[in-house]
């Protein structure tokens, strides 16, 4: 099941199963989606956490979680939890940390699905010549979720 939170850059939705979160991101009105006392554990603390991470009072997120992919997926994801609050890290940068210099298309695309959005901060990746690139949330809430954390980019 759904569950939703409006922040103060839009609607975020997160799931759970066996007690971690297994996406969260970016949406629109869903009216399935449900917000109240009945949010698992899981949930409740990935919503109190994005809180006061956006508010600049939370630097390291602990809410479990448990995101589903590709081996190689998997492994750029854990390389972007390596990334550094208010750091960013380029897509050739997180190649080679991932065991491959040539395959920053890749990691473009482990990016693009990536199903816990702001928890893995596939935010922080930018271009070597320090363009932001693309953002499943927009380059608006790309830029915004940097400048939180006080990135330089």
């Amino acid at each position: 099941m759904e569950y939703l939170m409006d922040t103060k850059i839009g609607k975020i939705f997160a799931e759970e199963e066996g007690g971690f979160i297994t996406r969260l991101g970016f949406c629109g009105a869903n009216p399935a989606a449900q917000r109240g006392a009945e949010e698992p554990p899981a949930v409740k603390k990935a919503f109190e956490e994005l809180e006061m991470y956006l508010e600049g009072r939370l630097k390291k997120f602990t809410v479990p979680i448990n995101p589903k992919g590709t081996e190689f997926q998997k492994r750029v994801w854990q390389n972007l939890l390596k990334i550094p609050y208010g750091q960013t890290a380029t897509y050739r940068e997180i190649a080679i940390r991932s065991g491959n210099s040539r395959a920053v298309r890749a990691v473009g695309m482990a990016n693009n699905r990536n199903p816990i959005a702001i928890i893995i901060p596939c935010h922080r990746v930018i271009f070597s010549d320090g363009r932001l690139g693309g953002y499943a949330g927009g380059a608006k809430i790309k830029e915004a979720l940097l400048k939180i954390e006080g990135a330089v980019f």
